[in-house]
């Protein structure tokens, strides 16, 4: 056993979920399983976006703020975002209030209109890269990896904003791109089970 902590009820999880009460929950029921909707994998985007610099406890305790601040992350509405939303976000305490990051959200969301018309869906895109499975050993290891410097280089060199390659990582980890459980974590075989009956989504070309 490695990297793990043992939870109040007595089983494994990965070892970060110890840090905070609200971990256990995502840990067990979001991180890491298939993610193919697209409201869901921008929202994604957005707070792994403003974790960068920041701890992910902070903006966990935040996400119901967030989604009532950003419109429940429907980038469709957030790209009609005016300077005067951007204003407004800047003075709503209950998020956290970088102008860069709320500026890059709309942003984002614009260029996450523009992926869906040339791609499909953003879940087609974003599944494009995912690399071939990380054996248990090799879990929680790397903080990048070649699919996601690859893809923080094609989200850049289409107009997005704050989507480095440690970002785009976490992204991977969290949408379920990779199962990055450790070996000895109790999810590490449930998100394997639904890793292998995902419907893994192609684009509008391929379909």
């Amino acid at each position: 056993m490695n990297k793990v902590f043992i939870a109040p009820d007595g089983l494994l999880r990965c070892h970060w979920t110890g840090g905070a009460p609200e971990f256990v929950a995502y840990h067990d029921n979001e991180w890491g399983y298939p993610v193919d909707y697209d409201i869901r994998l921008f929202e994604k985007v957005c707070l792994e976006s403003f974790q960068s610099g920041l701890s992910w406890r902070t903006i966990l305790t935040k996400r119901d703020n967030f989604r009532a601040a950003f419109a429940h992350f429907d980038f469709n509405k957030v790209a009609e975002f005016t300077a005067d939303d951007v204003a407004a976000l800047l003075q709503n305490p209950g998020i956290v209030r970088h102008r860069g990051k709320i500026e890059s959200v709309i942003n984002n969301a614009k260029r996450a209109q523009e992926l869906v018309n040339q791609e499909g869906s953003l879940a087609a895109f974003f599944w494009r890269y995912e690399p071939k499975p990380l054996a248990a050993n090799q879990a929680q290891v790397l903080t990048s990896s070649e699919q996601s410097i690859a893809l923080s280089k094609e989200l850049k060199k289409r107009g997005w904003k704050f989507v480095g390659p440690t970002t785009m990582f976490a992204l991977m980890q969290a949408m379920g791109l990779i199962n990055d459980h450790v070996a000895d974590c109790i999810c590490r075989e449930r998100v394997d089970i639904q890793r292998k009956k995902f419907k893994r989504p192609l684009s509008s070309m391929e379909s």
